[in-house]
Parts: structure tokens; C-alpha cells; sequence
């Protein structure tokens, strides 16, 4: 490495440091001038800057939310090169994180610097927020398209181009580029070897196959002991880093065996007791869920295969109810340590009602709405609770309320709202509205779930003659 660079990736670490220490004391202001210092050094710098950046975000969000000032907005939406471009767009996006188009921004400087690593993650995140938004644009689909081409992510460019040509089906000549992408890159797929416009487009597969198994597209067994083997090294340039510590662990959990999922763990509860940072606790509590979870879906197909074997069904009982119990303290230990961590507090309210601990699960749910992409979801599992406890005039009221703000009806969401609101309604004794509310739902869609048995249980019921 280079002097120049090297200097350039120590100044850049010394201001991640000084900024997770920040944020530890809440001065979430602070501490976002700090990563962004960092990132001016070492500007692709993902796991280290922009992630615990975002995360950062959402506590803040949850702590005061405020946004920012018109002359922030004013000063902050330009820039003399793209990576001063870059870091103003997501100054912005940090004290407002969702609003698209500072988002949308930052994905344009990124790909304009050269920052793949950087677009890429972005450009991920902006799908998925408006993949679950009431109101997708397709500019923003189209932004995503030709930012997942540049990266050289064609299967993500396709399914972006697929969603704009949802939102414009009288658009001909976006339907016919989602047709001839579609078939160049299976093209491509079949003559792999060949020299098409796709193959050219890409720089050379070696690189591609790496692009993509970076990516968890295509992880062979040779990309795995490889990156922990590259993993390993980093270690041995810089031990103290806690992002080499954190990639060698998941370098490891990728190997799916015991033993490097026993080593990965191990490295990362090792460290938490040297340096007591719960971040890497943390770490070690989400492997060993995945360790387990894969325990289990072998135990299951073992089932599978001979169901009426009892001694292949106790250990999925046993895995199972393990599960549950390391699900729920690993959470329970997420919100203590972070008690402004909205994602913490709703993964915990969901294994609190597994547990059928629905007045400890309500509170956080109700929290959880701070956020814009759990809102709908925090408030059918409120409802839930609140049927469960019995509570059905404010399950209803609650269930109602969501399908408010849900604009999509018939999305997966919107019909298992509606479907909640009929159970409830049906459950308090108000049977026309709950039949009134099935029949919708059967009409849109008749195999969800058992609506159409609950539709001919409450028809018949009716047309029964009173007894005498």
C-alpha cells in the first residue's frame, strides 16, 4: 500500500473511532461530522463509515428527528466534485433518512466518484424503501436501472426496469428495453463463453463472478475458504480494526460448518469480553441464531423425509424451542444495550408475542412506528396483540387505521389487514361487517388463506331460521 494511502486509511479510521464514541453519548450531530470526515478520507469506506452512518440515522430519528434547516438544504444540495457531492447528499439523508431523493443523490455522486461499493449499497437501499412505499416512482426505478448496469448488476437492473414498465404499461418503448434486456442477458446466461453485446459489457468474468459473489449472488466453495484467507490477512495487518474482526467472522460463517461457525463466534465473544463493546456481542448473537436456524432446517427435512419417525420429530421440537429462547434473550440484550434501536425494539416485540407476551410486545411496537418502513407493520401486530388480549374494539380500531395509511389494498399487507379487521369484527360478534370485509377479500383473491370457508360459515349462519 502506498504511503499516501495508508496515511489516507489512518486518518479515516481515527475519525470512525472518535465518531462510534460520539454517538455512544447521544451527540448524534457531532458524531455524523465525524463519520463524514472519515468518509472524506476513505470515501467507499462501507462497513467502516456509511453503515454504522445510517445506523446512527435511525437512532437519532428515534431521539429527536429533527431535520434539516432550509439553509442546510440550501447549502448541502451542491457540491464542487462528486465526492463533495456525495457526502452533502448524505449529510442530508442522515438527518432525514427517509426522503428518496437525497438518497437518490448520494447513488448519482457515488457512481460519478467510482465508489461501487458505495452505489451499490445505496442503490440496494433505495429499492428496498421503494419497493414497500405506497407510491413508487418510475424515474427512481429507471435511476436504479441504469445505476445497477453501471455497476455491472444486470439481474438488479432488469428487475428495475421490470417495476418502471409496472407503473407505465402503455410506456412501448420502456416495455420493449425490459424485453431486449431481458433476453440479452439470457443470452448470455446460455452462451456464456460467447462475445454478444453482454458478454462485452462486462470487463471480464473473473471480475464479474467476484462483483457477484461479493454481492451473495453466487458464493462457491473456493470464493468462501478465499475470503477468509484474505480475511485472515487483513487481521494480521490490523488486528485492532473492529471491521477486519468483524469480516473475518462473517468470512468464517460462511464456510456453514461447525467449526468455522464455533471460530467465528468465538473470535467475536472473545473480543467483546478485551474491549466490552456490545456491537460485537451483538454479532456473535445474530451467527449463532443462523447456526441454529440451519440446525433446524436440516432437522426438518430429515422429518420430512419420514414423518412418522419419533425420533427425527424431538430434536425439530427441541431446536425449535431452542430457537425461540435464543431469539428472544439475543433481543432482549439488543434493545438494553441499545435502547434507541427502533429495528431492536420491533425484532424483540415480535418474539415477545411468539411467547404470547403481549403487554410487554405493545410498547415497543407502538415505538417501532417512528419508522416510516415499520409503521404498517408495528400497528397489524398492535392489533393482533390487542385481539389476542381481548381487546377487539381497539384491535379494530387499530387495524383500521392501518389500512388508512396503506394505500395498496391488495398488496400482501393490505390483505392480511383487512383479513385481521374481518377476524376481529367477527370475533366481537359483528358478523355482517366481518362478512362484508371477507367477501372483498375473496372477490380480489379467493385461495388467501380460509376466507372463502369463513364467507359460506357466516352466509349460512345467516340464512339459519331462528329457534324457536
Amino acid at each position: 500500500m502506498p504511503a499516501e494511502d495508508s496515511q489516507a486509511a489512518a486518518k479515516a479510521r481515527a475519525f470512525f473511532d472518535k465518531a462510534g464514541k460520539v454517538a455512544e453519548t447521544r451527540n448524534y450531530d457531532y458524531a455524523i461530522d465525524m463519520y463524514l470526515q472519515g468518509l472524506r478520507y476513505a470515501p467507499d469506506a462501507l462497513k467502516e463509515g456509511h453503515l454504522p452512518l445510517a445506523e446512527l440515522a435511525l437512532h437519532r430519528q428515534g431521539s429527536d428527528n429533527k431535520k434539516p434547516t432550509m439553509m442546510e438544504r440550501v447549502k448541502r444540495l451542491r457540491g464542487k466534485n462528486p465526492l463533495e457531492q456525495m457526502l452533502n447528499a448524505e449529510y442530508l439523508l442522515t438527518k432525514d433518512p427517509g426522503h428518496i431523493p437525497y438518497a437518490e443523490a448520494m447513488l448519482k455522486a457515488a457512481l460519478a466518484g467510482g465508489y461501487d461499493k458505495t452505489a451499490g449499497w445505496i442503490a440496494n437501499l433505495i429499492f428496498q424503501t421503494i419497493n414497500a412505499s405506497q407510491n413508487p416512482s418510475a424515474q427512481t426505478y429507471l435511476l436504479l436501472k441504469d445505476a445497477y448496469s453501471t455497476l455491472g448488476q444486470f439481474d438488479k437492473a432488469i428487475a428495475a426496469l421490470q417495476r418502471a414498465v409496472r407503473l407505465r404499461p402503455d410506456d412501448g418503448a420502456l416495455s420493449d428495453e425490459y424485453k431486449n434486456l431481458s433476453a440479452e442477458l439470457t443470452m448470455a446466461r446460455g452462451k456464456y463463453d460467447g462475445e454478444g453485446d453482454f458478454r462485452k459489457s462486462i470487463k471480464n468474468r473473473e471480475s464479474q463472478e467476484k462483483l457477484q459473489a461479493q454481492a451473495g449472488v453466487i458464493k462457491t466453495e473456493d470464493y468462501r475458504v478465499k475470503a477468509v484467507e484474505d480475511a485472515r490477512k487483513k487481521i494480521a495487518q490490523n488486528p485492532e480494526l473492529p471491521a477486519n474482526i468483524f469480516e473475518l467472522a462473517d468470512a468464517l460463517s460462511g464456510l456453514e460448518t461447525d467449526q468455522a461457525e464455533n471460530d467465528a463466534i468465538a473470535l467475536l465473544e472473545n473480543t467483546y469480553k478485551t474491549r466490552n463493546d456490545f456491537s460485537f456481542k451483538r454479532r456473535a448473537g445474530l451467527l449463532r441464531i443462523k447456526q441454529l436456524k440451519r440446525k433446524l432446517k436440516e432437522a426438518k427435512a430429515a422429518l420430512n423425509t419420514n414423518p412418522g419417525d419419533a425420533q427425527a420429530k424431538a430434536p425439530t421440537e427441541q431446536l425449535s424451542a431452542q430457537l425461540n429462547s435464543m431469539e428472544l434473550e439475543h433481543y432482549k440484550l439488543c434493545v438494553q444495550n441499545y435502547p434507541t434501536d427502533i429495528g431492536a425494539k420491533y425484532e424483540y416485540a415480535i418474539r415477545l408475542v411468539r411467547n404470547e407476551q403481549y403487554n410487554e410486545a405493545i410498547p415497543l411496537f407502538q415505538e417501532a412506528q417512528k419508522d416510516p418502513r415499520r409503521k404498517i407493520a408495528a400497528l397489524n401486530k398492535i392489533g393482533f396483540c390487542f385481539s389476542m388480549k381481548g381487546w377487539l374494539a381497539d384491535a379494530i380500531d387499530v387495524f383500521s387505521q392501518a389500512i388508512e395509511s396503506h394505500e395498496i389494498k391488495d398488496d400482501a399487507i393490505g390483505k392480511e389487514l383487512r383479513y385481521n379487521l374481518a377476524r376481529a369484527h367477527e370475533q366481537q360478534g359483528d358478523t355482517d361487517k366481518a362478512l362484508e370485509i371477507y367477501r372483498k377479500i375473496a372477490q380480489s383473491d379467493f385461495a388467501y388463506k380460509d376466507v372463502s370457508q369463513r364467507v359460506d360459515k357466516l352466509r349460512s349462519e345467516k340464512t339459519k331460521p331462528d329457534s324457536q
